[in-house]
């Protein structure tokens, strides 16, 4: 049996290693919101929209939310739920302001956000924005078809999502009123009201930080450019045939390359489709990519080293 210097020595040898292990790479000033897009959710099943993703942040110090915004409605919409519960968590655990990351259309909802409650938003970063809107969206592309199709056969499919995962509102999906801000002309519309951290010019950089209110926001976007990426992953499929609604512009399969660039663009072309960004479907991302959860981590490192 060790003595007691010995035992003492071994506990704190062990605490060291769990200190080692739990790392701070992630140890933000401020807690994280990770918004999904367009038929996302918070878990469906066990299993996260961000697979994996919450987890791993948490592990590097980070503070973690996760909205629960309608999985199919208009930018605005989707936007008043995620600014609720930022004034809910607000309220309860006294945070006084947020780092917001959306994916897909998540992207619009969290500049919504970040515009309508600037004094509790650090940041406001994008991974694949729909920022400009998506061709899937405009007419004759795949999610708007004629008799409005896509409609009538994906709003009780996105009421029933909602339902299954808890979204506040279910009833309230609407293909319809999703198109009306993922089309190219609606999501133009919203950035005539909303556009703080806009390019320069059309395909092009956008100011790091903007004041909104008297408030400094920053802002950040990502994107990545494949969509066959696993041939083990059936969603790459759906993918590759949501590319042909793209004009031959650079996509992951759902938003353009162009589209996706808002604010301080860090990178807009990582060998991902839609939803490698998100490690999906279950961690099955391109055999030589980089690993999506590295990327989440990295980037909660880069708003910590900027005393975000």
């Amino acid at each position: 049996m060790p003595t007691m210097p010995r035992l003492a020595a071994l506990i704190l040898s062990a605490l060291m290693c769990v200190t080692a292990w739990a790392g701070d790479a992630a140890r933000m000033r401020h807690p994280i919101v990770l918004v999904h897009g367009f038929t996302g959710f918070e878990s469906l099943l066990g299993v996260d929209y961000f697979y994996g993703i919450p987890e791993a942040l948490r592990k590097e110090g980070a503070t973690v939310y996760i909205a629960r915004v309608n999985p199919a409605q208009t930018t605005e919409f989707r936007g008043e739920e995620l600014v609720r519960q930022l004034q809910e968590w607000a309220a309860r655990d006294r945070v006084e302001k947020f780092n917001l990351l959306g994916h897909s259309h998540g992207g619009p909802t969290v500049r919504y956000a970040a515009n309508v409650l600037p004094h509790r938003v650090a940041s406001a970063s994008s991974l694949a924005g729909a920022h400009q809107g998506t061709p899937l969206f405009d007419e004759g592309g795949l999610l708007n078809q004629p008799a409005g199709l896509s409609s009538l056969t994906l709003t009780p499919v996105m009421k029933l999502l909602g339902y299954l995962t808890g979204t506040p509102s279910p009833d309230s999906a609407s293909v319809a009123a999703a198109t009306t801000s993922l089309s190219t002309e609606g999501a133009a519309r919203f950035n005539a009201r909303f556009p703080a951290g806009a390019p320069f010019s059309p395909c092009g950089q956008g100011p790091e930080t903007s004041a909104v209110g008297g408030h400094t926001i920053r802002w950040y976007s990502y994107s990545g450019t494949r969509q066959v990426t696993n041939l083990l992953d059936p969603s790459d499929a759906l993918l590759k045939l949501g590319s042909l609604s793209m004009r031959g512009e650079e996509s992951d399969g759902a938003v353009t390359r162009c589209s996706s660039r808002w604010g301080r663009v860090i990178r807009d072309n990582y060998p991902w489709n839609h939803l490698d960004e998100i490690n999906q479907v279950l961690g099955l991302i391109g055999p030589f990519a980089p690993s999506p959860v590295a990327f989440y981590i990295a980037h909660a490192n880069r708003l910590k080293l900027g005393g975000l």
